[in-house]
């Protein structure tokens, strides 16, 4: 059974929200500010006086959470949520300049190769298309996509330094 705290508790979420939705203007941070004004009155409760009206007070700490808000976010500074931008995820800058620099250093090379053998690999290696599917968009065999891909890539790993038979 709720005592008359709680009551008038429950009872003012909805103005606490509506003044919460007026400091901040973002429904998501109202309810944010809300929920901390409900935890710190819960905890402090007992300073509450008797007969005392609940509101004033549960404004006051609504007010001081946003001030507090305020200045987190102003120390804090930018704050990105990672999973709605995956771009903003840590990566390592090495690896990072390494791949790009690998990937413009392929697709020049990529850019000298005959037009038969660039489309096959185009096709197969960067579109993912089956053999079958990379013939029928050419219009030629499955043998011949085959056998252009083998050409293509052993002159792309040539004309990019990464020739096996002189490693070995």
């Amino acid at each position: 059974m709720l005592d008359d705290f709680e009551t008038e508790l429950v009872a003012a979420l909805p103005v606490l929200r509506r003044y919460a939705l007026s400091l901040c203007r973002r429904p998501d941070m109202a309810d944010d500010l809300v929920q901390t004004t409900v935890e710190r009155a819960v905890e402090a409760r007992g300073r509450v006086e008797p007969g005392a009206r609940l509101q004033p007070w549960l404004f006051r700490i609504l007010r001081n959470a946003w001030i507090d808000t305020g200045r987190r976010q102003a120390t804090r500074g930018t704050e990105i949520d990672v999973h709605a931008t995956p771009e903003a995820a840590v990566t390592d800058g090495a690896r990072a300049t390494e791949a790009s620099l690998m990937l413009k250093q392929t697709v020049a090379a990529l850019e000298t190769l005959p037009a038969d053998q660039r489309d096959v690999i185009v096709l197969v290696c960067f579109e993912e298309l089956t053999y079958a599917e990379a013939a029928g968009v050419l219009g030629v065999p499955a043998g011949t996509v085959m056998s252009r891909l083998a050409r293509g890539r052993v002159a792309l790993a040539r004309r990019m330094g990464i020739d096996r038979a002189a490693d070995a």
